[in-house]
């Protein structure tokens, strides 16, 4: 994450190159290798003074009275309880947190350098092993990055050695698929790693990062509240704002939400869309999308996993919000209705799967193996008819995907890890990576045995593909 990034301070809004001379040099700390020639020492001294200004900073801050009293907003920070997880050394930190998908159907990865312990207590070998395994699972598909580098100190820093063997490792494989990498609250420390790795970031890659001064900025561009923000990142965000000239900026003025329109499709409930459309059980965006992917996209590579353009994603949106028709071949794309299908099963106020099941789809990983299936059945008919119509329709449809897979390369198991998050979140906060499996399996499980789970309910009102 540090690899990847160019400098910017607080106050600039605008990308601009450094013309910076002065020479910047790196720390032998927890180098894995030969010993640290005497460039390198001489880096370390730089980048360490550079980490302890920061620090002294915002120590200042704290004893000049900048930070608030109100306490921060409840973002909650959770972290793998699960002992058996290959990596639980690393992953009790809560260092690396997915959290579902963004605005428009990329995975969001978020990396907390404040959750990262002193060096001595954090195995950097094993940190970027961790972060290989975990990246591993979603870098096929298109995925956003969201750095928060508060935190970060002179007790914490990984060397430039293991940055630089880490720069190696992450090869293009992991760059290829992430569309955006936000950094939120850069400091000079940025500026120097820039420096050292210029000669080996694309022009290209520069392009995928945006640099977020305030918390505020990421509204922007993602789904705010399902961030996972540490409260450390949050009260030094408050700190920044209060420490503007002027005092904090005022709270930008929310207009009341307007009532939906009666031809609404995305952002209203099951039953809204219902009741405008004459009783029709399948919403006419799932619909539609599924005929034209069934006819279309089956034979597609990587169907689902692609993002699209997001002011196109927008515009037909729109489109259908205000009942106007959308024709998809007009688009030339078929990842275009696959992006629509996802976002309108994630801006529904309440998951397809409902609040209510969300702990007892988790506690699917504690069952026997040879119980799974029959246990996602027994869940699944626990819902109400018209989320279980829509459920077996969607179902029957990603089933159809799966057959396809050795040509499509999109196999249940693909298929649970890109529609999983979309189908069931918790009622507060956000998707944690602790909670991902579950999810992923038993979306999994209801794509391969979806004869075994859905066979057995057969409403009379129910449409499928």
């Amino acid at each position: 994450m540090w690899l990847l990034v160019i400098p910017h301070r607080h106050k600039q809004t605008c990308l601009r190159p450094l013309g910076c001379d002065r020479t910047v040099k790196a720390d032998p700390c927890n180098a894995v290798g030969p010993p640290p020639s005497r460039q390198e020492k001489g880096e370390g001294g730089w980048m360490g003074s550079e980490l302890q200004k920061e620090e002294e900073e915002e120590e200042q801050q704290h004893h000049h009275g900048n930070r608030p009293d109100r306490p921060p907003a409840p973002h909650r920070v959770t972290f793998s309880q699960d002992t058996g997880h290959p990596y639980y050394d690393v992953a009790r930190h809560g260092i690396l947190q997915v959290t579902g998908d963004d605005n428009y159907g990329r995975k969001l990865v978020i990396f907390s350098s404040c959750q990262m312990p002193p060096s001595h207590q954090l195995d950097h070998h094993r940190l970027l092993e961790y972060l290989k395994y975990t990246l591993d699972q979603y870098v096929e598909s298109d995925y956003t990055l969201v750095y928060f580098h508060h935190g970060l100190r002179s007790s914490n820093k990984p060397s430039l050695r293991w940055l630089r063997d880490a720069y190696r490792e992450f090869d293009r494989k992991y760059k290829k698929n992430l569309k955006a990498l936000y950094v939120v609250h850069p400091t000079n420390f940025i500026r120097i790693l820039w420096n050292i790795f210029k000669p080996l970031i694309s022009h290209k890659f520069g392009k995928k990062v945006t640099y977020v001064n305030y918390l505020v900025e990421l509204r922007d561009h993602l789904n705010f509240d399902q961030l996972i923000i540490p409260p450390d990142v949050l009260r030094h965000d408050e700190r920044l704002q209060a420490a503007q000239k002027g005092g904090p900026p005022p709270p930008a003025k929310t207009p009341p939400p307007r009532p939906p329109l009666p031809t609404q499709q995305f952002g209203v409930s099951l039953q809204y869309i219902r009741e405008k459309n004459t009783g029709l059980m399948i919403p006419p965006v799932m619909s539609q999308t599924v005929s034209y992917l069934k006819n279309k996209g089956l034979q597609t590579e990587g169907i689902f996993r692609r993002s699209a353009r997001v002011q196109l994603i927008k515009d037909i949106q729109k489109l259908y919000n205000q009942g106007k028709p959308v024709v998809f071949e007009q688009f030339g794309d078929v990842h275009v209705p696959a992006v629509i299908l996802k976002t309108f099963l994630r801006e529904l106020p309440e998951p397809l799967l409902t609040f209510s099941l969300y702990d007892h789809i988790l506690d699917l990983v504690r069952v026997e193996s040879s119980l799974r299936v029959s246990m996602c059945k027994h869940i699944v008919e626990r819902l109400p008819e018209p989320n279980y119509i829509v459920l077996k329709y969607l179902l029957c449809f990603l089933h159809m995907v799966s057959q396809q897979s050795l040509i499509n390369k999109m196999s249940p198991s693909n298929l649970g890890c890109v529609f999983g998050v979309n189908l069931a979140w918790p009622r507060q906060g956000s998707v944690s990576l602790t909670a991902l499996p579950s999810l992923n399996i038993f979306t999994e499980i209801l794509i391969e045995h979806y004869h075994a789970v859905f066979s057995s309910r057969c409403p009379s009102a129910q449409v499928l593909p």
